[in-house]
């Protein structure tokens, strides 16, 4: 129904017609990528901080893994493969700013990460530091099968379809992952 407006004293009201009762008040729908955003930002954040080392490059690793999703939402079937995607894009992410980092070190640049504060050292205790940095060690594909495993929690199925590879693939190179782990811990039972 179309809805009048008129002036008074106090300025720009609306008049409704007679018989015209007040339109429904409806909160608007979220929209879907942005409630996928907030129920999975921080894992996907944990995910880049632990792939790529600092929380800058990581913030904006997700957030671009965002706006690929929100372009692409309309070909992507359902919340499953669009988080699916967002995974995906986080890792891709990852591996092209680590492949960037490389070559920047070959000509002389170098990328320090940031290092870690007084108040986090505290918090995190000095075994959970040692193996963050034997996790940063590690190739490549053991790291991110280790930390989608380990810190998020992911299935080999979720895994392998983050990563495009088969979940043998994943089980194998967890498995190896591991072992590798242990070596560089100095655990090697």
């Amino acid at each position: 129904m179309a809805r009048l407006y008129g002036m008074d004293q106090e300025g720009l009201t609306v008049i409704d017609p007679p018989g015209a009762g007040p339109e429904p008040e409806s909160e608007p729908e979220p929209e879907p990528v942005g409630a996928l955003f907030a129920e999975n930002r921080l894992k996907l954040f944990r995910l880049a901080v632990l792939l790529v080392g600092d929380e800058n490059t990581a913030e904006d690793v997700v957030q671009d893994a965002f706006l690929g999703l929100h372009r692409r939402w309309g070909t992507l079937d359902g919340e499953e493969k669009a988080l699916a995607y967002a995974r995906a894009s986080v890792v891709n992410a990852c591996r092209s700013v680590i492949r960037r980092r490389v070559v920047a070190r070959r000509f002389g640049a170098h990328h320090e990460p940031p290092m870690w504060s007084a108040e986090s050292e505290a918090l995190v205790g000095e075994d959970r530091r040692r193996v963050m940095e034997a996790v940063q060690r590690l190739p490549r594909r053991r790291r991110e099968v280790l930390v989608m495993r380990y810190y998020l929690d992911l299935s080999d199925a979720e895994i392998a379809a983050a990563l495009g590879v088969s979940q043998v693939t994943v089980r194998t190179t967890a498995a190896r992952g591991l072992k590798a782990l242990a070596r560089l811990l100095g655990n090697d039972e």
